[in-house]
């Protein structure tokens, strides 16, 4: 049995968060996410900003880390319900089933990153043998 250590915990979780949310970018500004992208697709942005506004609050801690990208996920998940919501028009020429399925590949993305926070920020416990600080 492996185990891994907080630090590589930490760097894997910020991977994930990174490299979810550079997806996002390239999914919703190169391809579109909503239609074939363009404005509406620019609310996305909210997800962005919650991330790196949070991200600055939490100074990257693990705890605090994990609280964000929870946050991220749900403002993932409200962006396209409130774009639908909103803009009529647009909601019947989107393809719901896909919206959806981005929308929870992404959330879902950015939860295992706040899992993965939330164990790198869990205290370890000491080795055996290992002596208690004095």
């Amino acid at each position: 049995m492996s185990t891994t250590t907080s630090t590589t915990t930490y760097r894997l979780a910020l991977a994930v968060a990174a490299g979810t949310a550079l997806f996002l970018v390239l999914g919703a500004g190169a391809l579109g996410i909503l239609g074939a992208g363009g404005r509406a697709d620019r609310a996305y942005l909210a997800v962005l900003v919650v991330l790196v506004a949070g991200a600055a609050l939490a100074r990257l801690r693990p705890r605090g880390m994990a609280t964000v990208l929870v946050a991220t996920a749900a403002t993932q998940v409200a962006v396209p319900v409130v774009v639908l919501v909103g803009d009529r028009e647009l909601a019947q020429t989107v393809s719901v089933v896909d919206v959806v399925g981005l929308t929870a590949m992404y959330a879902g993305l950015f939860l295992l990153s706040a899992w993965l926070f939330r164990r790198a920020g869990e205290p370890r416990p000491a080795a055996l043998g290992a002596r208690p600080p004095a």
